[in-house]
């Protein structure tokens, strides 16, 4: 019997990752299409093209050899991105309760960062094409040395990506930990007890404020506009992910959409304190909170321009301390 319990908590797992990786393939397109279209008084691309299409499109394109130092590394990168957004979507699935240690915000901040840190490897690693003839300020400065190691247009990006892991993504994290403070438990399946028992979060004073700052999380981790130095197109053509082509670029589309729909449902577990369960109709919230954070992120992005460190740093600062006043509120209720 513990056996065939086992059996179908494994498959339960596997088919909510499927689901739930179909769902986030739509959430690009969705923001392309019933978003950004929209306000710009356009048609769009089709809902399937950026999340579906675009990958499939990529997956049969010739391959070419990055000009990096570290080319199997710097190829791995993606995948282990993808990997890591699948596994924290993995661990806020009911079946993975049980195991405490996986299930925990900790185990989830920890691949997050992960997955940001794969940013500045990315662009650390990345000799572009575009930039190899290119005459940056080491060259046209004086005469060429050879000792001289020149800058390349990810290296920009790499700078920026360091900036962004090191202070950047601290409001999303800290949002994470408001309910952690409330609930006493580091662990899923005690912050959704804790909301069953008392409500969701969300309907209080310091859920609110994380609530907020959760969202300016969402937008940062996600590089979207106004936070989306790391791709900002008109500087760093595209930052680190200038070199991957077809199949690694596929992956990058795809951990996009699967991002942002494990973000939103990390949001679900930790404000609302709803299970993820394929298997009931607690999936429609799910659906829902994803659709919503995409327009909201899309209106957002389609309104601001880029900002810079001067915008930027107050930005996290303000939210950080939000942050702090949502905790100590906790504490003190």
């Amino acid at each position: 019997m513990a056996d065939i319990t086992i059996l179908y908590s494994i498959i339960g797992a596997i088919v909510t990752l499927f689901v739930c990786f179909i769902i986030g393939t739509f959430l690009p397109g969705v923001e392309k299409k019933y978003v950004h279209a929209r306000i710009q008084q356009r048609i769009g691309p089709p809902v399937s093209s950026v999340g579906i299409m675009a990958p499939i499109k990529f997956a049969f394109k010739d391959n070419l050899e990055p000009h990096s130092p570290a080319p199997g590394l710097y190829k791995a990168l993606p995948i282990l991105s993808f990997l890591c957004v699948l596994l924290v979507l993995l661990f806020i699935t009911p079946q993975m309760y049980s195991v405490a240690l996986l299930s925990s915000v900790i185990a989830i901040i920890g691949l997050l960062k992960v997955e940001e840190i794969a940013y500045v490897l990315m662009g650390s690693l990345s000799k572009s094409i575009m930039s190899l003839s290119m005459r940056f300020p080491d060259l046209v400065k004086g005469a060429v040395h050879s000792d001289v190691v020149r800058s390349h247009i990810e290296d920009i990006s790499s700078k920026r990506s360091l900036r962004m892991i090191s202070y950047g993504s601290f409001p999303l994290y800290l949002s994470l930990f408001v309910p952690v403070v409330c609930s006493g438990s580091l662990y899923i399946g005690g912050i959704i007890k804790y909301q069953q028992i008392h409500g969701p979060f969300i309907f209080t004073t310091q859920g609110i404020l994380a609530a907020f700052i959760f969202f300016i999380g969402y937008v940062i981790l996600l590089n979207e506009s106004p936070f989306n130095i790391i791709e900002a197109e008109s500087d760093v053509i595209q930052g680190p992910y200038m070199e991957y082509i077809s199949k690694y670029r596929s992956v990058i589309y795809l951990t996009k959409g699967l991002l942002m729909f494990t973000l939103a449902a990390l949001f679900t577990i930790f404000f609302l304190g709803i299970p993820l369960n394929l298997f009931s109709w607690n999936i429609l919230v799910y659906i829902i909170v994803a659709l919503l954070f995409t327009l909201f992120m899309g209106i957002l992005s389609a309104f601001t321009p880029v900002f810079t460190n001067r915008q930027f740093l107050p930005v996290v600062i303000v939210s950080t301390l939000i942050g702090v006043l949502a905790i100590v509120i906790g504490i003190l209720i």
